[in-house]
């Protein structure tokens, strides 16, 4: 790529009148060189089985064509036409709540023949006469993907498959996940149960693992058809998304991206696609803080190592997503400073009819120009005149947070607290980084290479293999600051819990081990309360960093140091404030030098990385409507925003929601 992605979703198709031509006149205007078209819109490219109709999609082209922009092209695959349900009532998915019914999008079984079968045609129809256009740069792949859910006929045979490889006899997968408990031990493959009424955790976790695998191989699937018919300087993405966090009930849609998606392995799916993707929708107003834009860069930049792309966020939408002023510009450069190459919104108008009428574009429903249209206009020139080649960086991490979701999926079924998930702790953990200016790659634990951070943190690891905890003591032997928190190595891969003192496998490294874990009644830590859940830890030649103030459990620790060989290891056992948290953070030598300048912190955020030109860029964002003095730590710097340049001790003026982009000189 030798310029920045700037668009926007496009569906004229939607649309009450043709205004292909004034849409580009305006994108142009807004300095946009990119749309996206077709993902959701199968039952207008082939309103009948079998009859392919690609007007709509070749005046796109043609009108793209003429305006110098460029297309990517998405399949249309995750929404299917009346015609096909009506065909075979199977393509919808079969879930625990019984077979969906015909509407919505995303209720489709991945796995169903006929549906492959319709599925297959439409990407290779479209494909075939869409990759020649010199406009199109690239496609995406489905929408979203997630295996929905599926407990169909095809999923659980599949299944079945997958538990005799493993296994060969019933006897071994009984021991394995501990059937015997509650009589559900099978002793021939033709007794095998239906999933859907499986109470045992470890058989659950292992099938949604399943599930994901077959997720993760749809992509695929898409994948190798696509490439069939792509040029070579075309890529293929997909616009993975994360779990939907709810905010309020008070309207149906509303909620953000939050933490690890349940319902694919990102790992797994990589290798789908050349170019990473994402959606990231997050809160804003007053509730802008970019934590959900960093954690959704964080999380899928280090999968193929290499700058993503943003091809959904918002710009609009929805009441409690409009931006105040200078908003959209920090949101636009935030995703920049996380390692993006691009933004493109969902979407550029605002619909009339449909389910999502008030899922709000760029352009508002009389789609003339409005303030947050011009501010993407200013977003758009000041791309411009920075160059792309300055503005897009690569970022080399020091620090990792390990994420999993066998452990997000084992506290489903053993919660840590009714009120408290996975998701929650590993953004607890990672928020309290953010807000110190520490930069973390967010690694799955099957992915992760020890070799390339000083800084490792295991948030809620639940379920660690004994491979990848040798790998952590001799990280931490080796030099390696460990940093681990409460239900952290308690399983085997089938969410058996090890037998012997917990942490498993780590007591020696952490120097202490625990046998009880509370409620955290009355607890304090750090003179703050605890909150849902406390192991009492007894230190055995560790430091006791915090220790528990309370009348009976006030012998035992909250947080332990101990060194080991040339590293560290540091052990968080409960939830604790983050005021605390933070303190915490702050003691941890290894942690204090990752700090951007030693000592800034939120609402000033600072995201460094290296340019093309081999320069060192630092995003410089403040999430905030109050006026705030940043004194500049570098020698010499200019603002490719601004023109503007600063040298050491500078102090500069950041208004309210204002952003830097500094390049050392």
């Amino acid at each position: 790529m030798d310029r920045l992605i700037y668009g926007v979703a496009y569906y004229p198709e939607y649309m009450r009148e043709d205004r292909i031509g004034k849409d580009f006149e305006m994108m142009k205007k807004c300095g946009m060189n990119t749309v996206r078209i077709a993902e959701s819109t199968w039952s207008t490219e082939e309103a009948e089985d079998g009859v392919f109709d690609f007007s709509y999609v070749q005046k796109v082209l043609e009108t793209a064509e003429e305006f110098g922009m460029q297309v990517i092209v998405g399949t249309p695959t995750y929404a299917v036409p009346a015609w096909l349900a009506k065909k075979d009532p199977e393509v919808m998915v079969l879930t625990k709540e019984g077979q969906s019914r015909y509407g919505h999008r995303q209720l489709i079984n991945i796995l169903n023949p006929t549906y492959r079968f319709h599925a297959e045609r439409i990407i290779r129809k479209l494909a075939e006469f869409t990759a020649p256009w010199k406009c199109v740069i690239g496609f995406q792949l489905d929408n979203e993907t997630k295996h929905y859910g599926n407990y169909g006929r095809e999923m659980q045979e599949g299944f079945l498959r997958h538990l005799k490889k493993r296994f060969v006899t019933p006897e071994a997968m009984n021991e394995a996940f501990g059937l015997n408990y509650w009589s559900n031990a099978v002793h021939r493959w033709e007794d095998f149960p239906d999933m859907r009424g499986c109470c045992n955790g470890s058989l659950a976790g292992e099938f949604e693992k399943y599930q994901r695998t077959q997720a993760a191989d749809f992509l695929k699937w898409q994948s190798e058809i696509v490439r069939e018919y792509i040029r070579p300087d075309q890529f293929i993405t997909h616009n993975f998304d994360f779990e939907w966090r709810k905010f309020g009930a008070d309207v149906a849609q509303d909620g953000y991206s939050y933490g690890v998606q349940p319902d694919i392995d990102h790992f797994e799916a990589k290798d789908a696609v050349t170019l990473m993707g994402a959606d990231i929708y997050h809160p804003t107003e007053s509730c802008l803080t970019g934590k959900e834009i960093a954690f959704g860069g964080d999380a899928v930049r280090p999968l193929l190592d290499e700058p993503y792309i943003i091809l959904e966020t918002e710009a609009q939408a929805f009441k409690q997503w409009t931006p105040y002023p200078g908003q959209l510009t920090l949101q636009a450069f935030s995703h920049l400073a996380s390692g993006a190459i691009g933004v493109e919104y969902w979407n550029w108008h605002s619909v009339h009819n449909g389910y999502e009428t008030f899922w709000k574009g760029l352009l508002s429903h009389d789609m003339e120009e409005n303030p947050v249209y011009l501010e993407a206009c200013r977003i758009g020139a000041a791309w411009k005149a920075a160059g792309s080649g300055r503005l897009v960086i690569r970022k080399k991490r020091r620090a990792a947070i390990v994420v999993d979701n066998a452990s997000l999926t084992a506290f489903k079924w053993f919660p840590i607290d009714r009120d408290l998930s996975y998701n929650d702790v590993v953004r607890w953990l990672y928020d309290a980084l953010y807000e110190l200016n520490v930069e973390c790659d967010v690694v799955h634990a099957a992915a992760l290479d020890t070799s390339r951070y000083e800084v490792i943190l295991t948030p809620a690891l639940y379920l660690a293999e004994e491979r990848l905890i040798e790998e952590l003591a001799s990280f931490v032997k080796k030099g390696g600051t460990l940093i681990s928190t409460f239900k952290a190595f308690f399983c085997n891969r089938d969410a058996a819990v090890y037998s012997d003192r917990q942490p498993h496998g780590l007591t020696e490294v952490f120097g202490m081990s625990y046998q009880q874990f509370v409620e955290p009644d009355r607890l304090l830590a750090g003179g703050k309360e605890c909150r849902y859940f406390a192991e009492l830890l007894v230190p055995n030649g560790a430091e006791c960093v915090l220790p528990y103030e309370h009348r009976y459990w006030g012998n035992y620790a909250a947080v332990t140091k101990n060194a080991c060989g040339s590293g560290e290891a540091w052990y968080i056992g409960a939830y604790l404030d983050k005021s605390v948290l933070l303190d915490v953070l702050k003691s941890i030598p290894a942690v204090s030098r990752l700090r951007a300048d030693g000592e800034t912190s939120f609402p000033v955020v600072i995201r460094s990385g290296t340019n093309a030109a081999g320069r060192t860029v630092h995003y410089v964002l403040h999430f905030s409507e109050e006026k705030e003095k940043w004194i500049c730590p570098y020698e010499s710097a200019v603002d490719l925003i601004s023109g503007v340049k600063y040298g050491k001790g500078d102090e500069i003026a950041l208004a309210d929601w204002a952003v830097l982009a500094l390049e050392e000189e």
